[in-house]
């Protein structure tokens, strides 16, 4: 069993192990995955996913394995069955990660107040 490094991105507490990775290598990875994630956008609103908070959880362990928990705006999303694919990606495109595992997850449903500030400028939501 290998060690990880959990970023959760709800602000919440994580239940991460001590990773045999180095912390300025997590730290790497972890700003290269958010850069990654923010080339990402529901073609229905102009906000990349990171900023309106679809990204709930990512999880790196010390196989360079990326974990990720995400959801969308609503389940009946029209590209439900492609933005997973579409973060995958993104994320496969960093350096350093060797695989990628996206999980669509609904629970907690999504709702406005886990967007930003900025994705609520974007949006003339403030």
């Amino acid at each position: 069993m290998t060690s990880h490094d959990v970023i959760d991105v709800s602000g919440g507490p994580s239940e991460a192990a001590a990773s045999a990775l180095p912390r300025e290598e997590l730290d790497r990875l972890t700003d290269a995955l958010i850069a990654a994630f923010k080339s990402v956008y529901d073609p229905e609103i102009p906000v990349d996913i990171y900023e309106l908070g679809l990204i709930y959880k990512v999880d790196i362990d010390d196989d360079r394995k990326v974990d990720i928990a995400m959801t969308l705006t609503a389940p009946g999303c029209p590209v439900a069955g492609d933005m997973p694919g579409w973060v995958e990606d993104a994320a496969r495109k960093v350096d350093g990660v060797d695989d990628v595992e996206v999980r669509l997850t609904f629970d907690p449903p999504w709702d406005p107040s886990r967007m930003s500030d900025e994705a609520r400028l974007a949006l003339n939501m403030l």
